[in-house]
């Protein structure tokens, strides 16, 4: 197992509760210097105070473990509207919402996310219900309009 999927299983473990999830971890180096974001978010929305638990929790773990070589900095947030959709549990916590979706052939819609299934989600565009297939290379953003 590899750093990043250690740190991933760290971050679930001190989770407040099953409603939480962890959207994404990066690990960057520059130089000698490391830096740690985790990305977590929750079904009904996350908070500044679940943040602050699991970045205490995970440092302690990571500390007692000995797991980076050098110094680093860990920023524990949520993802902001400027983060793409990355799981189907990010697109259903989002049904309802307007995106602006990019498929993998470039081409860009935007609509209201109406449904989510294992492969695909239904955007309701100009009052005509859409499929379109949830592929790797496509990129959902949530629309602040």
């Amino acid at each position: 197992m590899n750093l990043k999927q250690t740190i991933e299983e760290i971050v679930e473990k001190h989770l407040p509760d099953s409603s939480h999830f962890v959207v994404d971890v990066q690990i960057v180096e520059k130089g000698n210097k490391k830096s740690l974001h985790i990305l977590i978010d929750a079904d009904n929305g996350i908070n500044i105070d679940a943040c602050a638990v699991v970045s205490r929790a995970v440092g302690e773990e990571i500390e007692a473990k000995e797991l980076m070589d050098t110094a680093y900095v860990m920023e524990v947030s949520s993802p902001g509207v400027d983060f793409p959709l990355s799981s189907r549990r990010q697109y259903e916590k989002n049904i309802g919402r307007n995106l602006k979706v990019t498929l993998e052939e470039g081409q860009v819609t935007e609509g209201k996310l109406t449904e989510v299934d294992q492969r695909a989600i239904q955007l309701m565009v100009k009052k005509k219900e859409k499929v379109k297939r949830l592929l790797k290379n496509q990129s959902a953003y949530l629309l602040t309009k």
